[in-house]
């Protein structure tokens, strides 16, 4: 599940070019792609960071995404991913929440966005996850933002309409 809403999520990503543009040494720049990274839990109790390369393919993407995730458990130190082209991601399937802020090191210029996916629960036939979106707001503001959310939300709808 997680692969393939980081992979919708990564899709409708590309389609909004501020979600696609970045900060770097005071520039700003405009990435024609963009890619994935996520915190990802091992057995003992520590976190590595994988980094997954966006393939407009879904069974592309979530094989490929397999790869790292089981590369990145089988290692014991943290990779960090040298460019500024990804989104930074996050997963609390524990549980629903309706605000969340993200921990920062302001020393360190990173203007990726960050989105986070929560617990999934269900309602009178309707299933609902909540979404936190956190992103340099020199870069996108709220127009982006929904114009982001309505693309996903579409992609999650219609799973057939996402490049296969």
């Amino acid at each position: 599940l997680f692969r393939s809403l980081l992979h919708r999520s990564l899709v409708a990503a590309h389609q909004v070019e501020n979600f696609r543009t970045r900060i770097v040494d005071g520039d700003v720049w405009l990435y024609e792609q963009i890619h994935g990274g996520s915190a990802v839990g091992r057995g003992n109790g520590t976190i590595g960071l994988g980094h997954y390369q966006f393939y407009a393919r879904i069974d592309d993407f979530v094989r490929e995404a397999a790869i790292e995730l089981d590369r990145v458990r089988q290692r014991d130190d943290i990779e960090r991913y040298p460019e500024a082209n990804l989104i930074r991601y996050s997963v609390l399937p524990w549980f629903d929440f309706t605000s969340l802020s993200h921990a920062r090191d302001l020393s360190h210029a990173d203007s990726a966005p960050r989105i986070t996916f929560g617990k999934i629960t269900e309602a009178d036939g309707r299933c609902t996850m909540p979404v936190s979106i956190h992103a340099h707001h020199a870069l996108a503001d709220g127009l982006h933002v929904a114009q982001f959310v309505d693309k996903f939300q579409r992609l999650l709808d219609n799973p057939d309409s996402a490049p296969s």
